[in-house]
């Protein structure tokens, strides 16, 4: 028996705007400020390679001073939204209805709801009343793909079963307005809002790139390099500046055992299907395996269609690769990075 992800969608916000969109409102926020600062920061949004961005909140109501009830409040009304639309369109690309799911896992960390997203689904959807849940809050940018982990845990156990995995992330909710450190800044550069649905199933007649593999990795000692601060006004980001060096200095012990343990190796590996962190995550990357004959064009673009939608945005990496038919025998491998600080990989063959 095998698992295979059967289908993938993703779901955009309402709202969107370039950057040259954004920057008058930048603008009018660094009203006051040391006009260097202003300066430094308007060239972080221009060079951090987010073309465009999408958020639940258009621009002007990003920048008001909402509280955190008001912003929190959104984030719980929109992303069912989101989730539903994700969730119904993976089920249509997969021929499937919503009582064929037996599993559903819901990532998201950029806000709080109890119950989860997972139980209006199940109501608006009429999904089955024996549905198990596992909703997901504390993974960050590595839920994507951690989500995909358990979901495989689950039906390896539960042979003719099947998964859907929700990720919905609004980043542009922990926005903080009065905070004019470099970590808000550069957090509101690179971030967008989005969603996105993976169906992945333990039938064998489904069709779809098989899990051949999964692992997580975690980093000693570094638990405060990425993640939330709950304040008064919000989840505040936490972002250190050493993640990329952190990562670059992991990378052999995260990608070269776990391939090694299935009997490949690096040129083994077809497709990258990398979470675009930010661009200087993205650089890292492309330094290490760039002189491998390897390239993270899909994760690139992603960045700067939508910008770093946190755990949702490598699965609208792998809807690039899943839409393009790629060859049986090809292999891809999934990895995401998240707070704890852990690395998150999956193995595939088409």
């Amino acid at each position: 028996m095998s698992v295979k992800i059967t289908s993938v969608a993703k779901q955009l916000p309402q709202f969107s705007r370039t950057t040259d969109e954004i920057i008058p409102f930048l603008k009018i926020w660094l009203t006051g400020q040391e006009e260097r600062f202003q300066r430094k920061v308007l060239k972080i949004f221009e060079n951090a390679g987010v073309e465009k961005r999408y958020s639940i909140m258009d621009a002007h109501e990003v920048f008001l001073n909402t509280s955190f009830e008001e912003k929190n409040d959104i984030y719980a009304r929109e992303s069912i939204k989101l989730a539903e639309s994700a969730l119904t369109k993976a089920l249509k690309k997969a021929a499937l209805n919503p009582q064929d799911i037996d599993y559903i896992i819901t990532v998201s960390c950029t806000g709080i709801m109890i119950p989860s997203i997972d139980a209006y689904l199940i109501n608006k959807l009429q999904m089955r009343q024996d549905i198990v849940r596992l909703p997901v809050t504390e993974m960050g940018c590595a839920a994507g793909v951690s989500g995909i982990i358990y979901a495989n845990n689950f039906l390896k156990a539960n042979p003719n079963k099947r998964a859907a995995v929700i990720a919905v992330e609004s980043p542009t909710s922990t926005f903080q307005l009065n905070d004019f450190s470099m970590v808000n800044v550069v957090s509101a550069a690179i971030f967008g809002d989005g969603a996105a649905c993976v169906i992945v199933s333990s039938y064998e007649e489904d069709e779809g790139p098989k899990i051949i593999d999964e692992a997580m990795y975690h980093f000693f000692n570094a638990e405060k390099m990425m993640g939330f601060k709950l304040t008064n006004t919000g989840l505040q980001m936490i972002l250190d500046k050493s993640v990329p060096e952190t990562i670059a200095e992991h990378f052999p012990k995260i990608v070269y055992p776990f391939l090694e343990k299935n009997n490949i190796t690096i040129h083994h590996v077809d497709h990258l299907i990398f979470h675009p962190g930010g661009k200087k995550i993205v650089q890292t990357v492309e330094t290490l395996f760039g002189s491998l004959g390897k390239n993270i064009d899909d994760t690139k673009e992603v960045l700067k269609l939508y910008g770093n939608m946190s755990s949702a945005t490598v699965l609208y990496v792998l809807e690039r690769f899943m839409d393009k038919k790629l060859p049986k025998g090809d292999v891809g491998l999934m990895l995401s990075f998240g707070p704890g600080f852990s690395a998150q990989t999956v193995l595939l063959e088409w």
